[in-house]
């Protein structure tokens, strides 16, 4: 991989905007079309810090051959990302939600909930079970979840 030069022309702002991270409203740009019910801003926060919470006790299921098993199983909120393509990777995973009664919800980028998740690589689904350390943050997230209104 290459490390991209700053242009001297350009301002030290600019420079800085490129290489940082990118906005709510500019990862909005690459959602697919079912991405609904879609994560407000404060929510996807809420969801990221819930998810490293889930991380350190061991109580997330990352990529979909993982959580299409535990959907079976039991509870949980499935968050997943906004901008996977092919959409036919992860499409049934809302309709099985909506069978068991499960909260989904999307939010807008693969790569932040990886980063979320603790790895270096995107992650197109992940679910998030309850657990006693973190119950409060959990139970808040479920509730505005739930308050989502589902795509028809």
């Amino acid at each position: 991989m290459t490390k991209i030069k700053a242009d001297p022309d350009r301002p030290e702002g600019q420079a800085e905007a490129c290489s940082g991270e990118r906005t709510y409203q500019e990862l909005l740009v690459n959602q697919n079309p079912i991405a609904q019910p879609l994560a407000s801003r404060r929510l996807t926060r809420k969801l990221y810090k819930c998810i490293k919470k889930a991380v350190k006790q061991k109580q997330i299921r990352r990529g979909v051959k993982e959580v299409q098993k535990f959907v079976n199983k039991g509870k949980g909120i499935m968050v997943l990302a906004g901008d996977t393509l092919p959409i036919e990777v992860y499409c049934h995973l809302p309709v099985m939600c909506e069978d068991r009664n499960l909260p989904y919800v999307y939010i807008p980028s693969k790569t932040d909930l990886g980063a979320a998740a603790g790895s270096k690589r995107p992650t197109c689904v992940i679910m998030v079970k309850p657990h006693e350390e973190y119950q409060e943050a959990y139970d808040e997230c479920l509730e505005e979840v739930q308050s989502l209104p589902l795509a028809l």
